[in-house]
């Protein structure tokens, strides 16, 4: 079965339009040829030129000088006012008595140019003359059919070589435009088999240059979702399947009573604690699921962000209580517009991730600044710090300092993910400002609002 391609298509494309432009060529060509004003002006030339040399040379040359200009496919007639022909001569056209009388008559000694078919390649030229004193009229009859034919087939001898040649050039050259399409192609099924790794290059700067940039771009893009889904699957697998070991492995102690029954609440305190850290888990991946979604629901709404974050203190306060944190409070009062519930879960988790940090009995600042172009939000701890080149992964899912995921800090590395999702849907940006050995510090920053954005009202 005949492919279709795109080669296919460009040369036939090309082939077509070459051959129509030569037809087209062809024939218009061929018909100006027989109308041509030229032909006539250069017949008349002619004629005036046999005139003159046949009214200098001697009469009794003329039927000689007649049979010369024969071999030169010019055919002359000399005849008198009543068409008797000068010389007893045989000729192989006719002159009318209307066209011998209209070159007797004619106003000035010019050529006339007797009428003429359409598409015909003779013509009939008369010219008044004048021989031994006596007036006559000149006839000379022009055939150019033999010259015509041959200028037709070079013509189309050229016209033919043009195709050929042309074809032949463009077949090469096509290959130039189609061939990185070809690559495209090639490369766009490697990477419907999963080769996300494959790469094009290309020196040009035109469209189909541009065309190769944004398919790596999009293969480089595509990699790194793919990276992500491989990392995301397996620290899910790990965050799933470490609870559930313990969990298994704690009932199958207490049911074949390999545990004895003083210690048994204490192993089933731990099994709570673990399908604790499962609810955690699957409430957090829901909750990213759902603002990934074009779905979540988005309720801006004016309310205190002071007294939000004064309720985010007591709320988790049996947390630090339990670490016996001091919580210093510098807020000043404001008013934002954002989702209340939304943000609640923003400052309950800065807040729970900077008790998670902080060393017994430490301290907590939270502070909520005005400034003239927006108002950020601190939370401080006095923790052990975060090394700087964690600093860039901080925000990934699933991300934890702690490599070796043997961390006595509970958390599944959802909680600052989840933060940075909620204040991208906001248009709001967070800092991280940390160093090893002193503290970590959470910067939010809150645009001032105008007319056209949501923010802080001053």
């Amino acid at each position: 079965m005949f492919k279709r391609s795109l080669y296919v298509r460009i040369v036939a494309t090309f082939i077509g339009v070459v051959i129509i432009s030569l037809l087209t060529s062809y024939l218009t060509a061929s018909y100006f040829f027989h109308n041509e004003v030229i032909f006539d002006e250069e017949v008349a030339h002619v004629t005036t030129g046999a005139a003159k040399m046949i009214e200098i040379v001697e009469p009794e040359t003329l039927p000689e000088l007649i049979e010369l200009f024969k071999d030169y496919y010019f055919e002359m007639m000399i005849v008198d006012e009543e068409g008797t022909p000068l010389f007893d001569q045989h000729s192989s056209f006719f002159i009318s008595n209307d066209a011998i009388v209209s070159v007797f008559h004619s106003s000035e000694k010019a050529p006339v140019i007797l009428p003429y078919r359409k598409r015909e390649a003779t013509r009939v030229v008369g010219m008044p003359i004048e021989l031994m004193n006596e007036p006559y009229a000149l006839f000379i009859h022009f055939d150019y059919e033999e010259e015509m034919r041959g200028l037709k087939r070079v013509i189309v001898f050229s016209l033919i070589l043009v195709l050929l040649i042309g074809s032949l050039l463009f077949l090469l050259a096509s290959r130039y435009f189609v061939n990185p399409i070809k690559k495209l192609t090639n490369a766009a099924k490697e990477m419907a088999k999963g080769n996300f790794s494959v790469r094009l290059k290309s020196k040009n700067k035109d469209e189909v240059g541009e065309l190769i940039t944004s398919f790596n771009h999009m293969a480089s893009e595509v990699e790194k979702i793919d990276k992500m889904r491989e990392d995301f699957v397996s620290s899910v697998s790990h965050e799933i399947q470490s609870p559930l070991t313990s969990i298994r492995g704690f009932t199958k102690a207490i049911r074949d009573e390999v545990v004895p029954k003083q210690n048994q609440k204490e192993y089933l305190d731990i099994i709570y604690q673990e399908t604790e850290r499962l609810s955690r888990l699957s409430e957090n991946l829901l909750r990213l699921a759902s603002l990934d979604s074009e779905h979540h629901p988005y309720r801006p709404e004016v309310y205190s962000l002071d007294e939000q974050i004064r309720r985010t203190v007591l709320a988790t306060e049996p947390q630090w209580k339990r670490k016996e944190l001091q919580i210093s409070l510098e807020l000043d009062p404001l008013e934002v517009v954002a989702d209340q519930d939304l943000f609640e879960q923003v400052w309950l988790n800065l807040l729970t991730n900077a008790i998670k940090h902080s060393p017994q009995n430490g301290t907590i600042s939270i502070e909520l600044k005005r400034g003239n172009h927006d108002v950020t939000v601190s939370i401080k701890d006095f923790g052990k710090g975060i090394p700087k080149e964690a600093l860039p992964y901080l925000f990934d899912r699933f991300y934890k300092v702690d490599k070796a995921r043997t961390s006595s800090i509970e958390g599944n590395g959802l909680g600052l993910s989840i933060v940075k999702r909620i204040l991208t849907i906001h248009n709001y940006s967070i800092e991280v400002l940390s160093e090893e050995g002193v503290g970590s510090i959470f910067k939010v920053s809150i645009p001032k609002r105008s007319d056209s954005d949501e923010g802080f009202y001053s």
